[in-house]
This record gives structure tokens, C-alpha cells and sequence, in this order.
């Protein structure tokens, strides 16, 4: 198999994750903000259907696989590294938030997530957040592999190496 076919599945595949997740995506709302998350983790696709959820609805959020090709021509600033160590919220405006200040940014845009906003903010305690936030990062495949599922195998294994 090619490199272009491999690319070409691997897009479907990742667009189906966002579809099978009913997810909403970019291209149907432009004007929302952008989630950008690891579509091949199981533990990503629970926490990115929980901050759906929160949106209730209301269309502030577009989500997409950080495996998604478009991502790559959407954001070249950002690299495929940085998308696989944090998740990344690009507002319509062109803001950039990672990992820990993402979560403090939904923290005020998501009406359901208000009340964890006075504790995110308090003064000085982002590298405490930015610390927790890369401890589950990290982790994050060890905590739900899925048992005995083959395609997860060889992706899971790499990053169970860290």
C-alpha cells in the first residue's frame, strides 16, 4: 500500500472517530472554537464527549482528531508533537490554549464548567495545573487500553513506553 492510500484511510478513520463520537466538526460550525485532541485515545474520546456534552448544544465547540490530515494544514504551526502531549482549543480568533490553560479557558466558556473557574484561576497555581495536567497526559493510554483489541495494540504500546 502507498503512502497517499495510508493517508487517505487514516483520514477516513479519523473523521469517522469524530462522527461515530457525533462530535461537531469545523467544517459545520466555523464559527466555533476548536478542540484538537489524540483520536486514537480512548481516555481523549471520554473527555471530549464530556466537554460536548457541557456545550449543550450550543455550538461553542468543534472537535477534531489531532490525526485528522486537515489539522496539519489548519495549524502548521503546530506540531504533532505538541498535539500528541496536550490538547489544544484554538479560538475562532486564532488564540492558541494547551494542555492545563485549555481547560482553564473552557473553564469560562463552558457555562457548566463556571464553578471550576475560581479555582483554576487562582493566582500563581498554573505550573501546579500544568504539573497535573501533564501527569495525566502522560498516562493517559496506560489508563484505559482497551483489552484485546488489536488495532489499539501497536498504538497503545508506543506511548506505554514513556
Amino acid at each position: 500500500m502507498n503512502a497517499t492510500a495510508t493517508t487517505n484511510e487514516s483520514a477516513a478513520s479519523d473523521n469517522i472517530v469524530t462522527r461515530r463520537l457525533n462530535l461537531a466538526d469545523p467544517a459545520d460550525y466555523p464559527e466555533a472554537d476548536v478542540v484538537i485532541f489524540d483520536g486514537d485515545c480512548q481516555f481523549c474520546q471520554k473527555q471530549v464527549l464530556r466537554l460536548s456534552r457541557y456545550d449543550n448544544n450550543q455550538h461553542r465547540l468543534s472537535f477534531i482528531s489531532l490525526h485528522d490530515p486537515r489539522v496539519a494544514e489548519r495549524y502548521p504551526d503546530l506540531t504533532h508533537q505538541q498535539l500528541m502531549d496536550e490538547m489544544y482549543v484554538v479560538t475562532h480568533s486564532g488564540q492558541r490554549y494547551a494542555g492545563a490553560e485549555a481547560v482553564r479557558y473552557l473553564s469560562r466558556r463552558l457555562p457548566l464548567l463556571w464553578i471550576m473557574a475560581p479555582l483554576l484561576h487562582i493566582p500563581f497555581s498554573m505550573p501546579l495545573w500544568k504539573w497535573m495536567y501533564k501527569q495525566v497526559a502522560v498516562r493517559r493510554y496506560r489508563w484505559n487500553k482497551p483489552v484485546g483489541e488489536p488495532e489499539c495494540e501497536d498504538a497503545c504500546e508506543i506511548h506505554l513506553k514513556k
